[in-house]
């Protein structure tokens, strides 16, 4: 889209200051000193919108954080497209590891750096001025919405609640995301599907205080022992997660589906000189790529207990925690998920500990069709831009409240992401090709010429 191009070109110096305008704010929906920056935050979005064409947009309360919500209607005849994008953030912890403070944004070899740049703010970004392109041009022939939440961070605990009670206003066709990635700059791809989540955080008590390891080492059993030994004994030798019932509602793929996703290029060397490790490791019988697609697993993402500051202290623990995460796919339910770890982890407690399980947040995966009017014209869009068709793939990540949207509104999300495993999101020094963003905003431009609803 030449014009498009060209629209970049002109306006590139004020998109950089209208973004950077959102990158600074630090909006952590995780922090409760925070909650000031969140409002700030979507108080900008709202002046965006409207400076993009929104004939509406407005703050709405939640349960939690505010939500955005913005639309612009062509005709009543015409189709809608709903727009889903998140601004709350990740944390910045371990901010000596940033080479740039981040939330000052810097422009330096062809990316932003900023946290944001690319989760979320920066591919919501490229929406709301690939919509401001389509209005000022006067070529916009979809309604468009836009509904942009701030808790998507910590598992979007408020949206659904929200959403199903305004679900005639965010009445669409189809929900349009930009929060994933893509294979690579030079190989195109359209997510269309997304693992769900189950996450928990469990607690192993011995004696009702720290004791001297040295009075009783040997004689008392060490939570922090007994929790290591719990969690190995929840996957086996094989990579297979030991949970009873966990693997009852996976659907097998057939060998031609296996056979299409596995059209995604990928150097598994080039993998581990990325990630700086020897070897992969997971379930047997699957590729690197399935295993983070189109198959569940079980990670502990933290855990902790007994002294761990400076120097010595020779304690044997009360307690030990840890934070674990199950992704699941499609098909299998997350609070089934829950409940079954739950009933199992309780059965390998041994007697000489009391366990407690703590559910936090999840949600369950989705699947689209890759033969939708929406898929057919992203693909479109994205090969007329990137030169090549983009190749289906499984996301292994997670956007749970998409799954809730996709049964609260009955209809399908399309993630049409541009964010690449470089940008290192959710870690020091996140970042955004500025290649990626305005490939993106052309693609997004394209999807609307496209899309025949």
């Amino acid at each position: 889209m030449l014009h498009m191009k060209n629209y970049i070109e002109t306006n590139k110096d004020r998109f950089f200051e209208e973004l950077f305008s959102l990158l600074r704010i630090p909006s952590f929906s995780s922090l409760e000193e925070n909650r000031p920056d969140m409002r700030a935050c979507a108080e900008r979005l709202v002046e965006l919108l409207k400076e993009a064409g929104a004939e509406e947009a407005a703050v709405y309360e939640t349960d939690g954080h505010p939500v955005v919500f913005g639309q612009k209607t062509v005709s009543a005849d015409a189709g809608t497209v709903l727009v889903y994008g998140h601004y709350d953030v990740q944390p910045v912890d371990p901010l000596e590891l940033w080479t740039s403070d981040p939330f000052e944004p810097e422009i330096r070899d062809g990316a932003i750096y900023a946290r944001g740049a690319n989760d979320d703010k920066g591919q919501l970004f490229m929406h709301i001025k690939a919509f401001e392109y389509m209005v000022r041009e006067g070529l916009l022939r979809h309604n468009v919405k836009f509904i942009l939440e701030g808790e998507e961070e910590i598992g979007s605990p408020s949206l659904a609640k929200w959403a199903e009670e305004h679900k005639e206003l965010l009445a669409a066709d189809i929900i349009l995301v930009s929060d994933t990635t893509m294979i690579s700059e030079a190989v195109p791809s359209i997510n269309c599907g997304m693992r769900g989540l189950s996450y928990v955080e469990v607690k192993v008590t011995g004696p009702d205080k720290d004791l001297h390891s040295g009075h009783y080492g040997g004689a008392v059993a060490n939570p922090v022992n007994v929790l290591c030994d719990m969690i190995s004994s929840l996957i086996d030798k094989d990579g297979h997660i030991t949970v009873k019932g966990f693997y009852d509602d996976v659907v097998e793929l057939s060998d031609e589906d296996r056979a299409k996703l596995s059209r995604a290029p990928f150097d598994i060397e080039e993998y581990k000189e990325f990630l700086d490790i020897k070897e992969v490791k997971g379930e047997a019988g699957y590729t690197t790529l399935e295993r983070t697609g189109i198959r569940p697993c079980l990670d502990v993402n933290g855990i902790w207990g007994g002294y761990i500051g400076e120097g010595a202290k020779t304690v044997l623990p009360s307690v030990a925690h840890a934070k674990i995460s199950m992704r699941l796919v499609p098909n299998q339910d997350s609070e089934t998920i829950t409940r079954l770890f739950t009933e199992h982890f309780k059965a390998i407690a041994p007697d000489y500990v009391k366990v407690e399980v703590t559910p936090h947040h999840g949600g369950n995966g989705f699947l689209i069709p890759i033969s939708s009017p929406a898929y057919q014209a992203a693909s479109k869009a994205m090969a007329e831009v990137y030169g090549v068709e983009p190749v289906p793939s499984r996301g292994g990540g997670s956007i749970p409240i998409l799954a809730d949207l996709q049964k609260i509104l009955g209809i399908d999300p399309l993630l049409m992401g541009f964010g690449l495993e470089r940008d290192t999101i959710h870690s020091p020094n996140e970042s955004y090709l500025l290649k990626q963003l305005f490939a993106g905003m052309e693609s997004i431009a394209l999807f609307y010429k496209y899309y025949q609803n």
